[in-house]
C-alpha cells in the first residue's frame, strides 16, 4: 500500500455504540467525508498506527476500515480504537490519525471469535508500533500541527482545504 502512512482527521461522530457496548472495546467513528476521501489503495482491513484527541496525547491504535461483516453494514466506516482508557466519551473532537501497517483483512466472526481477534489485532499493533520506523511517528508534526484544531474543519472538505486534512501536513 504505497499510500502508508496515511494521515487524516476529522470530527469524531456517533456510530452504532456497538463497540463499547456490545464487545467492550470502544471506538472512535469518522464522518462520512474522511471516510469517502480514502486514497484507493487503502483496501478495507484491520490497520495499527498513531492516535491523537484534540490536543491530547499520541497513542497506539487499531483501525477497522470496511463494512463490519459480522454487523453487516451497509455503509464503509473507519473506527479507531485507541489503545488508551478515557473517562469519558470524545464526540465532535478532532481525531487525528496516521495509518501505519496493515494487519489483516475483514473476516466475519462470531461475537466470541471476533473479540479474540481484536484483542489479538491491539497486541500486534503495540509489537509493530515499538519498531523504530514505525515509533517515530508517534512524534510527527501532524499531531501538533495548528491544524488539530476543529474550528479550521469544514463538515464536507472543499478541495482547497481537503489536502489540509487527508495526508496533508
Amino acid at each position: 500500500m504505497k499510500s502508508l502512512p496515511y494521515f487524516c482527521r476529522g470530527e469524531v461522530v456517533r456510530g452504532f455504540g456497538r463497540g463499547s457496548k456490545e464487545l467492550g472495546i470502544p471506538t472512535a467513528n469518522f464522518q462520512d467525508s474522511v471516510v469517502d476521501n480514502l486514497p484507493a489503495d487503502i483496501s478495507t482491513g484491520i490497520y495499527y498506527g498513531w492516535a491523537c484527541v484534540g490536543n491530547g496525547d499520541v497513542y497506539k491504535m487499531v483501525m477497522s476500515i470496511g463494512w463490519n461483516p459480522y454487523y453487516k453494514n451497509t455503509k464503509k466506516s473507519m473506527e479507531t480504537h485507541v489503545i488508551h482508557k478515557f473517562k469519558e466519551d470524545f464526540y465532535g473532537e478532532v481525531l487525528s490519525v496516521v495509518l501505519v501497517g496493515y494487519i489483516r483483512p475483514e473476516r466475519s466472526f462470531n461475537s466470541l471469535a471476533l473479540i479474540a481477534a481484536i484483542n489479538s489485532d491491539i497486541e500486534e499493533a503495540k509489537m509493530k508500533l515499538e519498531l523504530p520506523e514505525h515509533h517515530k511517528l508517534k512524534d510527527d508534526n501532524f499531531f501538533t500541527s495548528t491544524a488539530n484544531s476543529s474550528s479550521v474543519l469544514p463538515t464536507t472538505p472543499s478541495p482547497s482545504t481537503s489536502q489540509t486534512i487527508m495526508n496533508g501536513h
